[in-house]
């Protein structure tokens, strides 16, 4: 048995870095322009496939059992019981508008439990199909964790409902393999998790990439501080941190911390940083911050790994109120106007692409190297916006903007959560990652990015319109859709949800269509490395029907001055 265990042990590790690449930001009502509450997700994985799933509302009989899968492999892990209801759930947010995002940050390797039901992905299920909001989800996670003991390595969680946005971090307590004598019954001692939930105060903004970031949290104090000895009181809106009752105790016993538990924190007991975990982690986060804050430049040397330096904080006031919109773009991000941006160095090549094909660390001679890992990266499969609204019914109230492949080239869709189905466009149905569909979105849009790769320079402008131009008839269409929403709800909520599925539904199928059809005028405009030349989306003709002659762009100076100093005279022209 215990070499099963190991064995698993180390499957589950080679899964946690394979999960260990998502991006989330946190968006309090008092942050954003419209008083809406946001999280947001990138499910970067190399194995992944882009799809918006759906779990109807359900009544389950007495007994019955849900069993639980691996989200890394879809290994079946084991059966826990149905509570009387679930919720239904659409991509990440539920009907009562609780949304729920992740990052691995993966941690002490050695608090790994591979004897454990609940795995990363499923915790973040099981909340949206049991919380009707933030606080009620977070019960719901810790508690199934408790119970049935957590399969997976250190993780963050974004929780938001219209009213709160939270942040949950959480660790495995590794293993601790006892047999029983007289039943011979294997089981593992140390069973459950430690953790830390902390609500994020309005109008203040947070993010978490790949790496714990709740440090020293205020202990129990009868009212804004409980621990999970008084779970119960979670409902209690006064309640601000909420924590495992040993979450200090368990680190004094495993040696990781000796103090009276004043200057305890999480992240640094549980998830000790390194270079690796600012460099390609924390930097993420202080590239969002600096979107928003002029006061992050006292954490460069932290976030790039070049110094100890003082900590980013939890969450900070960002500086404007932010959209929707901002958050989509912000995902894009490759360190643009740092002199880390991706786009301005050799690896970048002559068409100033700023990603690098993994593996993302390498070695030459004898000597270890790096690619940095920005925000927006080639594998991610799906990325989100969920926004959630509190003046609004839940049906109206909760849009989930959803987008495929690479956060940077992508379009994010706005699906009403009202809505009870999705398109076949998006559907589980429709494709896989080893099954290419032409009616798929994921695929229409990884047409169109692996294009784009190949003359990034020229075909980010088109994607750039194309994407303003329709984020700004979304942006138009959303305030109209919202209104009419709300006289049909109030004639009969279920002609407000058909009406929202249907746009839902027609507005995703048109972008599908609509990026398309963008793929095969790139293919057009670009063939061959020629520039075909167009206006307003035509392509020229003579006035006799042929096509005007294309461009042949330069190549950069800076390209030109690599190949020379690589090459010196070889290709000089004679007599010069």
């Amino acid at each position: 048995m215990r070499k099963l265990v190991l064995s698993l042990f180390a499957l589950l590790v080679l899964a946690t870095i394979e999960a260990s690449a998502c991006t989330s930001y946190l968006v309090t009502n008092g942050a954003s322009a419209d008083g809406s509450n946001m999280i947001s997700y990138a499910g970067d994985s190399h194995i992944r496939y882009g799809q918006l799933y759906y779990r109807p509302r359900a009544i389950w009989p007495e007994g019955a059992m849900q069993t639980i899968y691996d989200r890394s492999s879809n290994r079946a892990l084991g059966q826990i019981p149905y509570p009387r209801e679930t919720y239904q759930v659409i991509g990440f947010m539920n009907e009562h508008q609780v949304a729920i995002g992740e990052s691995t940050f993966g941690g002490r390797r050695e608090l790994v439990d591979t004897t454990g039901i609940i795995d990363w992905g499923s915790i973040m299920f099981l909340g949206l199909e049991r919380g009707k909001t933030a606080r009620e989800a977070i019960k719901a996670m810790v508690e199934l964790v408790e119970e049935h003991g957590y399969y997976s390595s250190g993780q963050s969680y974004s929780i938001a409902d219209p009213n709160e946005v939270w942040i949950l971090e959480i660790i495995g307590k590794g293993m601790d393999i006892k047999t029983e004598r007289r039943s011979k019954k294997t089981y593992n001692a140390n069973k459950g998790a430690v953790w830390v939930a902390m609500r994020v105060p309005d109008g203040y903004i947070s993010a978490h990439a790949n790496h714990a970031r709740i440090t020293t949290f205020p202990k129990e104090d009868g009212v804004k501080s409980i621990n999970s000895k008084n779970l119960e009181k979670i409902t209690n809106p006064e309640v601000e941190v909420v924590y495992s009752h040993d979450v200090v105790d368990f680190a004094r016993a495993k040696g990781y911390y000796n103090g009276d538990g004043t200057d305890f924190s999480f992240s640094d007991t549980y998830a000790p940083l390194d270079f690796g975990s600012a460099r390609f982690c924390e930097l993420r986060v202080w590239a969002m911050f600096d979107q928003v804050s002029d006061d992050m430049g006292q954490y460069w040397d932290y976030a790039t790994g070049m110094a100890q330096g003082p900590r980013m904080p939890l969450w900070i006031k960002p500086s404007k109120k932010l959209t929707p919109r901002d958050l989509m773009e912000f995902k894009g991000n490759h360190l643009e106007g740092t002199k880390l941006d991706m786009s301005k160095d050799v690896g970048a090549g002559p068409q100033g692409m700023p990603y690098r094909w993994r593996p993302m660390t390498w070695e030459y001679q004898g000597k270890k190297y790096f690619h940095e890992r920005t925000t927006a990266t080639q594998q991610t499969a799906f990325s989100w916006v969920a926004q959630v609204r509190k003046d609004m019914p839940n049906p109206i109230g909760g849009i989930l903007w959803y987008g495929l492949d690479d956060a940077n080239l992508s379009l994010h869709v706005p699906f009403y959560i009202g809505m009870e189905s999705v398109p076949y466009t998006h559907s589980e149905s429709n494709g896989d990652i080893l099954s290419y569909s032409e009616t798929s979105a994921f695929w229409v849009f990884q047409r169109v990015s692996h294009f784009t790769y190949l003359f990034y320079d020229r075909a980010i402008v088109d994607i750039r319109k194309k994407q303003n131009e329709l984020r700004d008839k979304f942006e138009a269409f959303i305030p109209a859709i919202d209104k009419a929403a709300m006289m049909l709800y109030e004639q009969d909520p279920k002609l407000a949800t058909q009406f929202l599925k249907e746009f839902s539904h027609n507005t995703a199928i048109n972008t599908v269509n609509e990026w398309r059809d963008l793929g095969n005028f790139l293919l057009v405009k670009y063939l061959d490395g020629n520039v075909k030349q167009e206006e307003n989306g035509e392509f020229l003709r003579n006035p006799w029907g042929f096509p005007l002659s294309p461009r042949h762009p330069e190549y950069p100076d800076s390209w030109k001055k690599t190949i020379i100093e690589e090459t010196g005279d070889k290709f000089l022209q004679p007599n010069q």
